[in-house]
Protein backbone atom coordinates (compact mmCIF):
# COMPACT_ATOMS: atom_id res chain seq x y z
CA UNK A 1 0.00 0.00 0.00
CA UNK A 2 2.82 2.36 0.90
CA UNK A 3 4.45 1.58 -2.42
CA UNK A 4 1.29 2.55 -4.28
CA UNK A 5 1.02 5.83 -2.37
CA UNK A 6 4.68 6.57 -3.05
CA UNK A 7 4.18 5.85 -6.72
CA UNK A 8 1.17 8.15 -6.79
CA UNK A 9 3.13 10.98 -5.21
CA UNK A 10 5.94 10.38 -7.71
CA UNK A 11 3.50 10.68 -10.61
CA UNK A 12 2.05 13.85 -9.14
CA UNK A 13 5.51 15.34 -8.74
CA UNK A 14 6.47 14.37 -12.33
CA UNK A 15 3.30 15.89 -13.74
CA UNK A 16 3.88 18.99 -11.68
CA UNK A 17 7.45 19.35 -12.88
CA UNK A 18 6.32 18.73 -16.47
CA UNK A 19 3.70 21.44 -16.11
CA UNK A 20 6.29 23.81 -14.71
CA UNK A 21 8.59 23.06 -17.68
CA UNK A 22 5.80 23.71 -20.15
CA UNK A 23 4.94 26.91 -18.38
CA UNK A 24 8.62 27.87 -18.54
CA UNK A 25 8.72 27.21 -22.27
CA UNK A 26 5.57 29.25 -22.78
CA UNK A 27 7.07 32.06 -20.74
CA UNK A 28 10.32 31.92 -22.79
CA UNK A 29 8.32 31.88 -25.99
CA UNK A 30 6.30 34.86 -24.75
CA UNK A 31 9.52 36.70 -23.95
CA UNK A 32 10.94 35.84 -27.39
CA UNK A 33 7.82 37.23 -29.00
CA UNK A 34 8.45 40.59 -27.40
CA UNK A 35 12.21 40.63 -28.02
CA UNK A 36 13.71 42.95 -30.67
CA UNK A 37 14.37 40.00 -32.97
CA UNK A 38 10.72 38.98 -32.95
CA UNK A 39 9.67 42.58 -33.56
CA UNK A 40 12.07 42.99 -36.50
CA UNK A 41 10.97 39.66 -37.92
CA UNK A 42 7.42 40.94 -38.04
CA UNK A 43 8.58 43.50 -40.62
CA UNK A 44 11.04 41.20 -42.45
CA UNK A 45 10.80 39.46 -45.81
CA UNK A 46 8.95 36.11 -45.90
CA UNK A 47 12.12 34.06 -46.43
CA UNK A 48 13.67 35.54 -43.27
CA UNK A 49 10.58 34.72 -41.27
CA UNK A 50 10.63 31.18 -42.70
CA UNK A 51 14.26 30.68 -41.66
CA UNK A 52 13.57 31.68 -38.07
CA UNK A 53 10.32 29.75 -38.00
CA UNK A 54 12.42 26.65 -38.74
CA UNK A 55 14.49 27.57 -35.65
CA UNK A 56 11.55 28.37 -33.38
CA UNK A 57 12.72 31.99 -33.61
CA UNK A 58 16.05 31.21 -31.94
CA UNK A 59 19.02 33.43 -32.92
CA UNK A 60 21.53 31.83 -35.30
CA UNK A 61 24.63 33.99 -34.99
CA UNK A 62 25.42 34.05 -31.29
CA UNK A 63 28.90 32.52 -31.45
CA UNK A 64 31.94 34.24 -32.92
CA UNK A 65 33.30 31.02 -34.46
CA UNK A 66 30.02 30.54 -36.36
CA UNK A 67 30.34 34.01 -37.85
CA UNK A 68 34.02 33.41 -38.66
CA UNK A 69 33.22 30.13 -40.43
CA UNK A 70 30.49 31.85 -42.44
CA UNK A 71 32.85 34.66 -43.49
CA UNK A 72 35.41 32.10 -44.66
CA UNK A 73 32.77 30.22 -46.66
CA UNK A 74 31.67 33.45 -48.37
CA UNK A 75 35.24 33.99 -49.57
CA UNK A 76 34.97 30.60 -51.27
CA UNK A 77 32.21 31.86 -53.60
CA UNK A 78 35.02 33.16 -55.77
CA UNK A 79 35.26 29.59 -57.05
CA UNK A 80 31.82 30.04 -58.63
CA UNK A 81 32.82 33.22 -60.42
CA UNK A 82 30.94 35.34 -57.90
CA UNK A 83 32.47 38.33 -56.12
CA UNK A 84 32.87 37.63 -52.37
CA UNK A 85 32.92 41.39 -51.72
CA UNK A 86 29.21 41.50 -52.65
CA UNK A 87 28.50 39.62 -49.41
CA UNK A 88 30.95 41.74 -47.34
CA UNK A 89 32.61 38.84 -45.47
CA UNK A 90 35.38 41.12 -44.17
CA UNK A 91 32.81 43.18 -42.29
CA UNK A 92 31.03 40.27 -40.64
CA UNK A 93 33.30 39.78 -37.63
CA UNK A 94 33.63 43.53 -37.03
CA UNK A 95 29.83 43.89 -37.14
CA UNK A 96 29.48 40.93 -34.78
CA UNK A 97 31.91 42.44 -32.25
CA UNK A 98 30.13 45.80 -32.31
CA UNK A 99 26.71 44.22 -31.90
CA UNK A 100 27.81 41.97 -29.02
CA UNK A 101 30.11 44.46 -27.27
CA UNK A 102 27.38 45.24 -24.75
CA UNK A 103 23.84 44.18 -23.93
CA UNK A 104 22.09 46.08 -26.74
CA UNK A 105 19.53 43.49 -27.88
CA UNK A 106 18.35 45.77 -30.67
CA UNK A 107 21.86 45.90 -32.22
CA UNK A 108 22.23 42.15 -31.84
CA UNK A 109 18.88 41.54 -33.56
CA UNK A 110 19.84 43.81 -36.44
CA UNK A 111 23.12 41.95 -36.89
CA UNK A 112 21.26 38.65 -36.67
CA UNK A 113 18.99 39.50 -39.59
CA UNK A 114 21.78 41.09 -41.64
CA UNK A 115 23.90 37.93 -41.41
CA UNK A 116 20.97 35.72 -42.35
CA UNK A 117 20.16 37.93 -45.33
CA UNK A 118 23.71 37.36 -46.60
CA UNK A 119 23.33 33.62 -46.17
CA UNK A 120 20.05 33.51 -48.09
CA UNK A 121 21.37 35.84 -50.78
CA UNK A 122 24.45 33.66 -51.32
CA UNK A 123 22.30 30.52 -51.56
CA UNK A 124 19.93 32.23 -53.99
CA UNK A 125 22.79 33.41 -56.21
CA UNK A 126 24.30 29.93 -56.31
CA UNK A 127 20.97 28.39 -57.18
CA UNK A 128 19.57 30.77 -59.76
CA UNK A 129 22.29 33.32 -60.50
CA UNK A 130 23.08 36.76 -59.19
CA UNK A 131 20.86 38.48 -61.77
CA UNK A 132 17.50 38.11 -63.37
CA UNK A 133 18.80 37.25 -66.87
CA UNK A 134 16.25 39.52 -68.53
CA UNK A 135 17.95 42.51 -66.89
CA UNK A 136 21.32 41.84 -68.51
CA UNK A 137 20.38 39.82 -71.62
CA UNK A 138 17.12 41.24 -72.98
CA UNK A 139 16.81 38.45 -75.55
CA UNK A 140 16.69 35.82 -72.76
CA UNK A 141 13.28 34.17 -72.61
CA UNK A 142 14.00 30.98 -70.64
CA UNK A 143 11.99 31.01 -67.39
CA UNK A 144 14.08 31.14 -64.22
CA UNK A 145 12.18 29.80 -61.21
CA UNK A 146 12.57 31.50 -57.81
CA UNK A 147 15.16 30.09 -55.43
CA UNK A 148 14.02 27.29 -53.16
CA UNK A 149 15.26 27.37 -49.58
CA UNK A 150 15.40 24.27 -47.41
CA UNK A 151 15.19 26.28 -44.20
CA UNK A 152 15.63 23.37 -41.74
CA UNK A 153 18.74 22.25 -43.66
CA UNK A 154 20.13 25.80 -43.68
CA UNK A 155 19.45 26.10 -39.97
CA UNK A 156 21.35 22.86 -39.35
CA UNK A 157 24.22 24.14 -41.52
CA UNK A 158 24.50 27.20 -39.29
CA UNK A 159 24.40 25.11 -36.13
CA UNK A 160 27.14 22.76 -37.41
CA UNK A 161 29.00 25.52 -39.26
CA UNK A 162 28.95 23.39 -42.43
CA UNK A 163 28.50 26.35 -44.76
CA UNK A 164 30.57 24.87 -47.58
CA UNK A 165 28.19 21.90 -47.66
CA UNK A 166 25.15 24.21 -47.75
CA UNK A 167 26.67 26.10 -50.68
CA UNK A 168 27.51 22.86 -52.48
CA UNK A 169 23.90 21.74 -52.17
CA UNK A 170 22.71 25.09 -53.56
CA UNK A 171 24.80 24.86 -56.73
CA UNK A 172 23.29 23.35 -59.89
CA UNK A 173 23.56 19.57 -59.66
CA UNK A 174 24.91 19.21 -63.17
CA UNK A 175 28.24 17.97 -64.48
CA UNK A 176 28.49 20.94 -66.85
CA UNK A 177 28.55 23.35 -63.91
CA UNK A 178 31.17 21.34 -62.03
CA UNK A 179 33.40 21.25 -65.10
CA UNK A 180 33.15 25.01 -65.53
CA UNK A 181 34.09 25.53 -61.86
CA UNK A 182 37.06 23.21 -62.30
CA UNK A 183 38.06 25.09 -65.43
CA UNK A 184 37.89 28.40 -63.60
CA UNK A 185 40.19 27.08 -60.87
CA UNK A 186 42.61 25.74 -63.48
CA UNK A 187 42.82 29.02 -65.40
CA UNK A 188 43.26 30.97 -62.18
CA UNK A 189 46.23 28.75 -61.33
CA UNK A 190 47.67 29.60 -64.75
CA UNK A 191 47.18 33.30 -64.00
CA UNK A 192 48.95 32.99 -60.64
CA UNK A 193 51.92 31.39 -62.43
CA UNK A 194 52.17 34.32 -64.83
CA UNK A 195 49.79 33.39 -67.62
CA UNK A 196 51.06 32.42 -71.06
CA UNK A 197 53.49 34.02 -73.51
CA UNK A 198 52.28 36.22 -76.36
CA UNK A 199 53.13 35.38 -79.95
CA UNK A 200 54.84 38.34 -81.65
CA UNK A 201 52.95 40.08 -84.44
CA UNK A 202 54.04 39.03 -87.94
CA UNK A 203 52.77 39.42 -91.47
CA UNK A 204 53.14 35.80 -92.58
CA UNK A 205 51.61 32.71 -90.99
CA UNK A 206 53.43 29.97 -89.13
CA UNK A 207 53.11 26.72 -91.06
CA UNK A 208 54.12 23.11 -90.43
CA UNK A 209 57.75 22.67 -91.39
CA UNK A 210 58.72 26.27 -90.58
CA UNK A 211 61.83 26.90 -88.49
CA UNK A 212 61.51 30.08 -86.44
CA UNK A 213 61.93 31.52 -82.94
CA UNK A 214 58.15 32.02 -82.80
CA UNK A 215 57.74 28.24 -82.83
CA UNK A 216 59.42 28.09 -79.41
CA UNK A 217 56.89 30.62 -78.07
CA UNK A 218 54.06 28.62 -79.67
CA UNK A 219 55.23 25.48 -77.89
CA UNK A 220 55.31 27.28 -74.55
CA UNK A 221 51.86 28.77 -75.12
CA UNK A 222 50.21 25.41 -75.86
CA UNK A 223 52.08 23.63 -73.06
CA UNK A 224 50.67 26.04 -70.46
CA UNK A 225 47.09 24.93 -71.14
CA UNK A 226 48.01 21.26 -71.55
CA UNK A 227 47.39 21.22 -75.28
CA UNK A 228 50.97 20.12 -75.88
CA UNK A 229 52.65 17.60 -73.62
CA UNK A 230 55.94 18.70 -72.09
CA UNK A 231 58.79 16.27 -72.55
CA UNK A 232 59.33 14.16 -69.44
CA UNK A 233 62.56 13.49 -67.52
CA UNK A 234 63.99 16.86 -68.51
CA UNK A 235 64.46 15.84 -72.15
CA UNK A 236 64.36 18.75 -74.56
CA UNK A 237 62.56 18.79 -77.88
CA UNK A 238 65.24 17.86 -80.46
CA UNK A 239 64.44 20.86 -82.69
CA UNK A 240 62.37 23.34 -80.64
CA UNK A 241 62.38 25.96 -83.43
CA UNK A 242 60.92 23.50 -85.95
CA UNK A 243 57.13 23.34 -86.47
CA UNK A 244 56.85 19.55 -86.37
CA UNK A 245 53.90 17.15 -86.69
CA UNK A 246 53.33 16.94 -82.91
CA UNK A 247 53.00 20.70 -82.67
CA UNK A 248 50.71 20.75 -85.71
CA UNK A 249 48.35 18.29 -84.01
CA UNK A 250 48.30 20.47 -80.88
CA UNK A 251 47.50 23.58 -82.94
CA UNK A 252 44.65 21.76 -84.68
CA UNK A 253 43.18 20.76 -81.30
CA UNK A 254 43.40 24.38 -80.19
CA UNK A 255 41.68 25.53 -83.39
CA UNK A 256 38.83 23.07 -82.95
CA UNK A 257 38.28 24.23 -79.35
CA UNK A 258 38.04 27.84 -80.53
CA UNK A 259 35.85 27.15 -83.58
CA UNK A 260 38.62 28.16 -85.96
CA UNK A 261 39.42 26.61 -89.31
CA UNK A 262 41.28 23.43 -88.44
CA UNK A 263 44.26 23.63 -90.78
CA UNK A 264 47.25 23.65 -88.42
CA UNK A 265 48.32 27.06 -89.75
CA UNK A 266 48.85 29.86 -87.25
CA UNK A 267 47.38 32.74 -89.24
CA UNK A 268 45.91 36.01 -87.90
CA UNK A 269 42.75 34.52 -86.37
CA UNK A 270 44.56 31.65 -84.66
CA UNK A 271 47.26 34.03 -83.44
CA UNK A 272 44.63 36.38 -82.01
CA UNK A 273 42.98 33.50 -80.15
CA UNK A 274 46.34 32.33 -78.78
CA UNK A 275 47.11 35.85 -77.57
CA UNK A 276 43.87 36.41 -75.64
CA UNK A 277 45.13 37.09 -72.09
CA UNK A 278 44.35 34.54 -69.40
CA UNK A 279 42.44 37.21 -67.45
CA UNK A 280 39.95 37.52 -70.31
CA UNK A 281 39.48 33.77 -70.43
CA UNK A 282 38.82 33.77 -66.68
CA UNK A 283 36.18 36.46 -67.14
CA UNK A 284 34.60 34.44 -69.94
CA UNK A 285 34.34 31.39 -67.67
CA UNK A 286 32.88 33.50 -64.85
CA UNK A 287 30.08 34.97 -66.92
CA UNK A 288 29.20 31.58 -68.38
CA UNK A 289 28.96 30.14 -64.87
CA UNK A 290 26.28 32.78 -64.31
CA UNK A 291 24.47 31.65 -67.46
CA UNK A 292 24.73 28.07 -66.26
CA UNK A 293 23.05 29.05 -62.98
CA UNK A 294 20.18 30.55 -64.98
CA UNK A 295 19.73 27.39 -67.04
CA UNK A 296 20.77 24.29 -65.13
CA UNK A 297 17.75 23.80 -62.90
CA UNK A 298 14.44 22.02 -63.34
CA UNK A 299 15.73 20.41 -66.54
CA UNK A 300 13.46 17.69 -67.94
CA UNK A 301 14.64 14.11 -68.24
CA UNK A 302 14.62 14.31 -72.04
CA UNK A 303 14.97 17.47 -74.11
CA UNK A 304 16.54 19.04 -77.19
CA UNK A 305 19.29 21.58 -76.44
CA UNK A 306 20.30 24.08 -79.12
CA UNK A 307 23.80 25.39 -78.32
CA UNK A 308 23.67 28.65 -80.28
CA UNK A 309 27.22 29.96 -79.85
CA UNK A 310 28.67 26.47 -80.27
CA UNK A 311 26.68 25.76 -83.45
CA UNK A 312 25.64 22.41 -82.01
CA UNK A 313 22.45 20.58 -81.14
CA UNK A 314 22.07 17.76 -78.63
CA UNK A 315 19.03 15.61 -78.06
CA UNK A 316 19.11 14.05 -74.58
CA UNK A 317 16.90 11.04 -75.11
CA UNK A 318 14.70 9.33 -72.49
CA UNK A 319 16.92 6.21 -72.63
CA UNK A 320 19.96 8.21 -71.53
CA UNK A 321 21.60 8.34 -74.96
CA UNK A 322 22.57 11.65 -76.56
CA UNK A 323 22.20 12.46 -80.26
CA UNK A 324 24.50 15.26 -81.51
CA UNK A 325 24.81 17.23 -84.70
CA UNK A 326 25.86 20.53 -86.26
CA UNK A 327 23.59 23.51 -86.79
CA UNK A 328 23.49 26.86 -88.57
CA UNK A 329 22.15 29.76 -86.46
CA UNK A 330 21.13 33.38 -86.93
CA UNK A 331 23.51 36.00 -88.23
CA UNK A 332 24.75 38.64 -85.74
CA UNK A 333 22.09 41.11 -86.88
CA UNK A 334 19.35 38.43 -86.79
CA UNK A 335 19.91 36.67 -83.51
CA UNK A 336 18.61 33.23 -82.72
CA UNK A 337 16.79 33.91 -79.41
CA UNK A 338 17.35 32.16 -76.08
CA UNK A 339 14.09 30.48 -75.14
CA UNK A 340 12.38 27.39 -73.79
CA UNK A 341 9.41 25.73 -75.43
CA UNK A 342 8.07 22.30 -76.47
CA UNK A 343 8.18 20.61 -79.85
CA UNK A 344 4.57 20.01 -80.83
CA UNK A 345 4.62 18.91 -84.47
CA UNK A 346 6.58 18.52 -87.68
CA UNK A 347 5.79 19.80 -91.15
CA UNK A 348 6.85 17.52 -93.99
CA UNK A 349 7.51 18.95 -97.48
CA UNK A 350 6.73 22.45 -96.20
CA UNK A 351 6.02 25.63 -98.04
CA UNK A 352 7.82 28.68 -96.67
CA UNK A 353 5.87 31.71 -95.57
CA UNK A 354 8.44 34.48 -95.73
CA UNK A 355 8.76 36.14 -92.28
CA UNK A 356 8.07 39.90 -92.07
CA UNK A 357 11.69 40.92 -91.45
CA UNK A 358 13.03 38.89 -94.38
CA UNK A 359 10.15 40.10 -96.54
CA UNK A 360 10.86 43.73 -95.74
CA UNK A 361 14.66 43.69 -95.78
CA UNK A 362 15.54 40.98 -98.31
CA UNK A 363 12.71 40.02 -100.65
CA UNK A 364 10.89 43.27 -101.39
CA UNK A 365 14.04 45.05 -102.66
CA UNK A 366 14.61 42.16 -105.11
CA UNK A 367 11.00 42.16 -106.27
CA UNK A 368 11.07 45.92 -106.84
CA UNK A 369 14.12 45.54 -109.06
CA UNK A 370 12.80 42.53 -110.94
CA UNK A 371 9.26 41.14 -110.69
CA UNK A 372 10.46 37.96 -112.38
CA UNK A 373 12.16 37.06 -109.11
CA UNK A 374 8.79 35.77 -107.87
CA UNK A 375 8.44 33.26 -110.72
CA UNK A 376 12.05 32.11 -110.62
CA UNK A 377 11.81 31.43 -106.88
CA UNK A 378 8.29 29.97 -107.17
CA UNK A 379 6.87 32.48 -104.70
CA UNK A 380 3.12 32.94 -104.43
CA UNK A 381 1.53 36.31 -103.59
CA UNK A 382 -1.39 35.93 -101.19
CA UNK A 383 -3.82 38.08 -99.25
CA UNK A 384 -3.80 37.83 -95.42
CA UNK A 385 -6.66 35.33 -95.72
CA UNK A 386 -4.71 33.18 -98.19
CA UNK A 387 -6.36 34.26 -101.44
CA UNK A 388 -4.01 34.37 -104.50
CA UNK A 389 -3.20 37.88 -105.75
CA UNK A 390 -2.02 39.01 -109.19
CA UNK A 391 1.58 40.25 -108.70
CA UNK A 392 1.08 42.79 -111.52
CA UNK A 393 -1.72 44.47 -109.56
CA UNK A 394 0.31 44.91 -106.35
CA UNK A 395 1.92 48.26 -105.59
CA UNK A 396 5.34 46.92 -104.63
CA UNK A 397 6.46 50.28 -103.27
CA UNK A 398 3.67 50.02 -100.71
CA UNK A 399 2.34 46.44 -100.92
CA UNK A 400 0.34 46.58 -97.69
CA UNK A 401 -0.47 43.47 -95.71
CA UNK A 402 0.42 40.80 -98.27
CA UNK A 403 1.84 37.31 -97.72
CA UNK A 404 4.61 35.78 -99.84
CA UNK A 405 4.90 32.01 -99.76
CA UNK A 406 7.46 29.81 -101.50
CA UNK A 407 6.05 26.45 -102.60
CA UNK A 408 7.66 23.15 -101.56
CA UNK A 409 10.60 21.97 -103.59
CA UNK A 410 14.32 21.33 -103.72
CA UNK A 411 15.16 25.03 -103.55
CA UNK A 412 12.85 25.80 -100.63
CA UNK A 413 14.97 27.23 -97.75
CA UNK A 414 13.26 24.86 -95.31
CA UNK A 415 14.22 21.77 -97.27
CA UNK A 416 11.69 19.00 -96.81
CA UNK A 417 11.21 19.06 -93.03
CA UNK A 418 10.46 21.56 -90.25
CA UNK A 419 10.36 20.78 -86.50
CA UNK A 420 8.07 23.32 -84.83
CA UNK A 421 7.64 24.67 -81.29
CA UNK A 422 5.53 27.64 -80.16
CA UNK A 423 7.44 30.91 -79.71
CA UNK A 424 6.98 34.61 -80.37
CA UNK A 425 9.92 34.77 -82.80
CA UNK A 426 8.58 32.28 -85.34
CA UNK A 427 11.84 30.29 -85.23
CA UNK A 428 12.07 26.53 -85.68
CA UNK A 429 14.44 23.67 -86.51
CA UNK A 430 14.57 22.74 -90.18
CA UNK A 431 16.26 21.04 -93.10
CA UNK A 432 18.18 23.05 -95.71
CA UNK A 433 19.34 22.67 -99.31
CA UNK A 434 22.58 24.48 -98.33
CA UNK A 435 24.26 21.44 -96.78
CA UNK A 436 27.74 22.78 -97.53
CA UNK A 437 27.44 25.35 -94.72
CA UNK A 438 27.68 22.58 -92.12
CA UNK A 439 31.33 22.14 -93.10
CA UNK A 440 32.24 25.58 -91.75
CA UNK A 441 33.52 25.94 -88.20
CA UNK A 442 31.53 29.13 -87.50
CA UNK A 443 28.00 28.89 -88.83
CA UNK A 444 25.99 32.06 -88.18
CA UNK A 445 24.31 32.38 -91.58
CA UNK A 446 20.56 32.09 -91.05
CA UNK A 447 17.85 34.66 -90.39
CA UNK A 448 17.21 33.35 -86.88
CA UNK A 449 15.91 29.82 -87.43
CA UNK A 450 18.11 26.78 -86.85
CA UNK A 451 19.20 24.57 -89.73
CA UNK A 452 20.03 21.06 -88.53
CA UNK A 453 22.41 18.60 -90.16
CA UNK A 454 20.73 15.20 -90.11
CA UNK A 455 17.33 16.63 -89.18
CA UNK A 456 15.55 13.56 -90.56
CA UNK A 457 17.38 11.35 -88.08
CA UNK A 458 16.40 13.69 -85.26
CA UNK A 459 12.77 13.60 -86.41
CA UNK A 460 12.70 9.80 -86.43
CA UNK A 461 14.14 9.68 -82.91
CA UNK A 462 11.47 12.11 -81.75
CA UNK A 463 8.80 9.89 -83.30
CA UNK A 464 10.20 6.80 -81.55
CA UNK A 465 10.69 8.44 -78.16
CA UNK A 466 7.25 10.07 -78.04
CA UNK A 467 5.30 7.08 -79.30
CA UNK A 468 4.45 8.73 -82.64
CA UNK A 469 3.76 5.96 -85.17
CA UNK A 470 5.30 7.38 -88.33
CA UNK A 471 8.31 6.81 -90.57
CA UNK A 472 9.91 10.09 -91.59
CA UNK A 473 11.32 8.68 -94.83
CA UNK A 474 7.91 7.50 -95.99
CA UNK A 475 6.33 10.85 -95.13
CA UNK A 476 8.94 12.78 -97.11
CA UNK A 477 8.77 10.37 -100.05
CA UNK A 478 4.99 10.86 -100.28
CA UNK A 479 5.73 14.37 -101.57
CA UNK A 480 2.78 16.22 -100.10
CA UNK A 481 2.78 18.90 -97.44
CA UNK A 482 1.59 17.49 -94.13
CA UNK A 483 1.65 18.43 -90.43
CA UNK A 484 2.38 15.54 -88.07
CA UNK A 485 1.76 16.07 -84.34
CA UNK A 486 3.94 14.34 -81.78
CA UNK A 487 2.03 11.99 -79.49
CA UNK A 488 3.84 13.69 -76.57
CA UNK A 489 5.49 17.08 -76.60
CA UNK A 490 9.27 17.23 -76.29
CA UNK A 491 10.93 20.14 -74.42
CA UNK A 492 13.41 22.25 -76.40
CA UNK A 493 15.87 24.84 -75.06
CA UNK A 494 17.77 27.40 -77.14
CA UNK A 495 20.77 28.51 -75.07
CA UNK A 496 23.72 30.89 -75.59
CA UNK A 497 27.05 30.02 -73.95
CA UNK A 498 30.48 31.17 -75.06
CA UNK A 499 32.40 28.58 -72.98
CA UNK A 500 31.73 24.85 -73.00
CA UNK A 501 33.39 22.10 -70.95
CA UNK A 502 33.39 18.63 -72.49
CA UNK A 503 33.17 15.32 -70.62
CA UNK A 504 36.93 15.43 -69.94
CA UNK A 505 36.69 18.97 -68.60
CA UNK A 506 38.48 20.52 -71.59
CA UNK A 507 37.18 24.05 -72.19
CA UNK A 508 36.13 25.37 -75.58
CA UNK A 509 35.99 29.13 -76.00
CA UNK A 510 33.53 30.36 -78.63
CA UNK A 511 33.36 33.75 -80.34
CA UNK A 512 30.71 36.01 -78.80
CA UNK A 513 28.79 36.26 -82.08
CA UNK A 514 25.93 38.28 -80.60
CA UNK A 515 28.04 40.57 -78.40
CA UNK A 516 26.37 39.58 -75.15
CA UNK A 517 29.39 38.88 -72.95
CA UNK A 518 30.50 42.46 -72.26
CA UNK A 519 27.18 43.54 -70.73
CA UNK A 520 26.97 40.52 -68.45
CA UNK A 521 30.60 40.85 -67.35
CA UNK A 522 30.13 44.53 -66.51
CA UNK A 523 27.12 43.61 -64.37
CA UNK A 524 29.06 40.88 -62.55
CA UNK A 525 31.94 43.24 -61.84
CA UNK A 526 29.77 46.11 -60.61
CA UNK A 527 29.67 46.24 -56.78
CA UNK A 528 26.33 45.20 -55.37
Amino acid sequence: MRAVVALGWALVMMLGLSGMALAGEEEASEKAATAPLARLLGEAAPELRAFYAARDRRPAWQERRTVAAFAEALQGLEGDGLEPRDYRPDELLADYRRAHAGSDEEAQARFELAATRRLLRAVEHLQRGRFDPREVEPSWEIPVAPARFDMPALSRAVESRHFAQAFAEARPEHAAYTRLRDGLARYRRIARLGGWPQLPAREDALRPGDVHDDVVVLRERLAVIGELEVMAAGLAVPQPRRYDATLETAVERFQRRHLLETDGIVGPRTRDALNVPVARRIDQIRLNLERARWLLHDLPEAFVLVDIAGYRIRYHRPNGETWRSRIVVGQPYRHTPSLRSEITHLTVNPSWTIPPTILREDVLPKVRRDLGYLWRERIQVLSPSGEPLDPWRVDWEDPGNIVLRQVPGDDNPLGDLVIRFPNAHMVYLHDTPSQGLFGREQRAFSSGCIRVQGVHELAQLLFEDTGTAHDIRALVAAGRTRNVSLARRMPVILHYATVHADAEGVLSFRPDIYGRDATLLAALDAPQ
